[in-house]
């Protein structure tokens, strides 16, 4: 096998090495040793950088973006690493919103390949691997890295941020994070390192005692996003929302734009405006008027898609990656305040989710189209089906998510409106389609 072409290179990581996207907990692996081996070998590059750490149930990728966005708007040099990708593996490391070049990749890959022998890492492991490496040899000035699943034991946790930060914490990956909130909020405030700064974005009776104590042992400054910023929407459309908000501290008033749509992009945001405060404590040089100037255009300075993604009017088509409970709530709370006639619902997600109860949530008003994804570990749609069958939902099934949009859209009018959701991946592949792609 040849790693000659950027198609060649990702066709050997992605069926040379386990990942997660594909067969679930089976890729993951108990511990740092892997990626501590490969960064040693390629000169320990995650101490070549600062570094800002993200974890949290839901609202990592929309925080991790919009602070890029605020360090790229003050003329920092900003790496940003995510997951999962949309449709490009790129899309997970970013240098000032531009992914690394596939020559990069190539290239790291055909160095990198006798390690990758050697020492059998996991998809996940290598990529940060690769993200570090990228972010050392260009030098960048601040990196945003979002963790991938938890915290304690993701590959992303061998780094000394100067802020860590914890969007929320909800009920996902029970199977491999713990059966309540208390359990979850333990693995993911492994981040928390000793004497660094940490931001809250939600509190919870179940999991602020757990941050309390785990900040206090490590002498480490906590900081409520809540107890600092409150904020009330006062417009939105398709495009924006708007909102008056409020330093409690200082009883200062903005005004902020968004292009992120999503109504949970609050909390999100109260995050955002606390970690801009404290790092500038840290030497940063941010402010609010900065980060105000940032989040009007997050999407396009940084590539984020796929967050109550408005893909087209008339008929309206929004796609959003939610695929837990507390997401879909958010969502689906959302999607019940939009306007039209007819609303259709393109639906599929992965087998370890707990998608009984997912279902549940869904209107019983629309019409679904069930599908899944092109992944081993996406929950066949047969069994899609019955489940929706069973929760009230009625709708047909499609072989593919493509199958599935053009479906719909050869039902609806122009005065209907389509949710793409469910997944990451049902997502990635309805992005991928023809009239949308040119969005990546």
């Amino acid at each position: 096998m040849t790693t000659s072409t950027y198609q060649d290179t990702l066709n050997y990581i992605f069926e040379k090495l386990p990942m997660f996207s594909r067969i679930g907990k089976a890729a993951l692996k108990p511990d740092l040793t892997n990626t501590l081996k490969l960064c040693a070998a390629l000169g320990d590059p995650q101490h070549k950088f600062k570094s800002i750490h993200i974890a949290g149930t839901n609202g990592k990728g929309s925080t991790s973006h919009s602070l890029a966005a605020i360090f790229q708007q003050a003329g920092y040099k900003t790496g940003l690493y995510t997951s999962p990708h949309l449709i490009d593996f790129r899309e997970r490391i970013r240098i000032n919103g531009v992914p690394v070049s596939e020559q990069w990749v190539v290239d790291f890959v055909g160095k990198c390949r006798h390690l990758i022998e050697e020492i059998n890492p996991s998809f996940f492991e290598i990529t940060v691997a690769m993200a570090f490496l990228a972010f050392a040899e260009e030098s960048v000035d601040i990196a945003i890295v979002e963790t991938g699943l938890g915290g304690r034991l993701d590959s992303t946790n061998i780094i000394t941020p100067v802020l860590s930060i914890i969007t929320n914490i909800s009920y996902d990956h029970k199977d491999l994070l713990g059966n309540t909130l208390a359990q979850i909020a333990s693995e993911k405030a492994g981040i928390i390192k000793e004497d660094i700064p940490v931001v809250i974005g939600e509190q919870g009776d179940e999991t602020d005692k757990v941050f309390f104590e785990r900040s206090v042992i490590l002498h480490s400054p906590l900081y409520y996003a809540e107890s600092h910023w409150d904020m009330v929407r006062v417009k939105q459309d398709a495009r924006y929302q708007y909102y008056k908000a409020v330093n409690k501290a200082k009883q200062e008033l903005c005004d902020i734009q968004t292009d992120l749509t999503g109504n949970y992009q609050q909390h999100n945001i109260k995050t955002v405006l606390t970690a801009v405060e404290v790092l500038s404590f840290l030497g940063f040089n941010l402010s609010v008027s900065t980060a105000i100037d940032a989040l009007k255009n997050v999407k396009k300075s940084t590539g984020l898609m796929g967050r109550w993604d408005w893909l087209q009017d008339q008929p309206a088509v929004i796609c959003d990656v939610a695929h837990n409970t507390a997401g879909l709530t958010n969502v689906l709370q959302q999607w019940a305040q939009v306007n039209a006639t007819n609303k259709h619902i393109v639906l599929g997600f992965v087998k370890d989710k707990d998608v009984a109860e997912a279902l549940a949530l869904f209107p019983k008003d629309a019409t679904y189209y069930f599908c899944n994804a092109q992944i081993q570990r996406a929950l066949p749609v047969a069994d899609l089906s019955a489940m929706g069958l069973a929760a009230g939902l009625n709708g047909d099934t499609y072989a593919s998510v493509a199958d599935a949009v053009n479906a719909a859209m050869a039902k609806m009018n122009g005065d209907d409106a389509l949710l793409i959701t469910g997944s990451f991946f049902i997502v990635g592949e309805a992005l991928e389609m023809t009239h949308w792609s040119e969005r990546a």
